[in-house]
């Protein structure tokens, strides 16, 4: 599948659409931590490896910003413990 992630980072904001779908991460950022919030992937589009582009896209965003990846949301808490070399 061919998608393009946007970052909207005025609204602290991952997002891919995908024809009138659109899945995306939410995160805040306090201290130097990049804190993913929350996690959509519409219907049409689950089982696409949506959600996961997102959160990497976003924790390679903290990384290069020197900021520590962190998860509220509970796919984002998953996927750091499936990706251990995040935890810096």
């Amino acid at each position: 599948m061919n998608y393009q992630i946007t970052h909207l980072q005025e609204e602290n904001r991952f997002e891919i659409k995908i024809g009138e779908d659109m899945a995306y991460v939410e995160y805040t950022l306090h201290d130097e931590n990049l804190d993913i919030e929350h996690t959509f992937v519409p219907k049409p589009l689950e089982g696409q490896g949506l959600a996961a582009a997102l959160v990497k896209k976003a924790y390679d965003y903290a990384l290069v910003n020197n900021l520590k990846p962190l998860a509220t949301c509970s796919y984002a808490v998953a996927w750091l413990e499936r990706h251990p070399e995040y935890n810096r």
